[in-house]
């Protein structure tokens, strides 16, 4: 068995490994058999290289521009009151869970920042109503605690 490092293009944020855009070298089962099936990385070629500022430039047009303006979003996402209706079932379990686009939606119609789904990192999965805690990566140096109230319709 062959324990070759692998060389990729990273396609989306990977905790711990990199941002869209970077080139790391990663072992070989880990690329082959996680990141790249998954759409996270692509493989690293002269051609694909040609992608990274296309790739670089999309992410700076969705991330939030710069340390000030993330302290300010993660301020504002301190101050605020997301509530989530939901269907629960009579045990106060839901339907299924919330995920981070259910979380982006809601702190948009709370009135806080637009969040990007993928920046929402959620660490046990939501199936249960009552308050729960997840954490949005603002900036590679800002993050935010945001608390949200799972309620049942």
């Amino acid at each position: 068995m062959s324990r070759t490092p692998m060389k990729l293009i990273l396609t989306q944020e990977v905790t711990g490994l990199g941002a869209p855009g970077d080139v790391v070298e990663v072992a070989g089962g880990y690329g082959r058999n996680y990141l790249v099936p998954r759409g996270l990385a692509m493989r690293w070629t002269r051609g694909a290289e040609k992608q990274i500022d296309l790739i670089k430039r999309a992410r700076a047009a969705r991330d939030i521009r710069g340390l000030d303006d993330a302290k300010a979003a993660a301020n504002a996402l301190a101050g605020l009151h997301v509530r989530l209706q939901t269907r629960v079932g009579a045990s106060g379990r839901l339907f299924g869970s919330v995920g981070p686009a259910d979380i982006a939606d809601a702190v948009r119609a709370a009135g806080g920042p637009g969040l990007d789904k993928r920046r929402i990192e959620v660490r046990t999965p939501i199936k249960t109503a009552g308050s729960h805690q997840v954490t949005v990566r603002l900036h590679p140096e800002v993050s935010a605690t945001l608390d949200i109230e799972v309620v049942g319709s």
